[in-house]
């Protein structure tokens, strides 16, 4: 996987999970950030991270959760940057 500095890894232990990997399939996913933590670790990634805002970095960190199959306040993640692009979580962002 990555480096213990790099997003997957921030996502992990925001998870409170040690092994590093994303799981199988989604109908194994039981891994679910809110929308709050998402928005933790885009702040705390925000360094590392490209989008110019908050809501940007945020969309950037659930795309990392597509690949690690982590759902995002109980939906697939494309479902949620759906969900946020169209301004649905909105009174979440600065």
């Amino acid at each position: 996987m990555s480096a213990r500095n790099e997003t997957p890894h921030t996502i992990l232990k925001t998870l409170g999970q040690e092994k590093e990997g994303c799981n199988g399939s989604w109908e194994a996913s039981t891994e679910n950030l809110t929308i709050q933590q998402v928005i933790e670790v885009s702040d705390i990634k925000k360094d590392k991270l490209t989008g110019a805002s908050q809501k940007a970095r945020a969309l950037e960190v659930m795309g990392t959760c597509v690949s690690m199959r982590v759902s995002v306040e109980g939906m697939r993640p494309k479902e949620a940057i759906a969900a946020v692009k169209n301004g649905d979580f909105d009174s979440q962002f600065n």
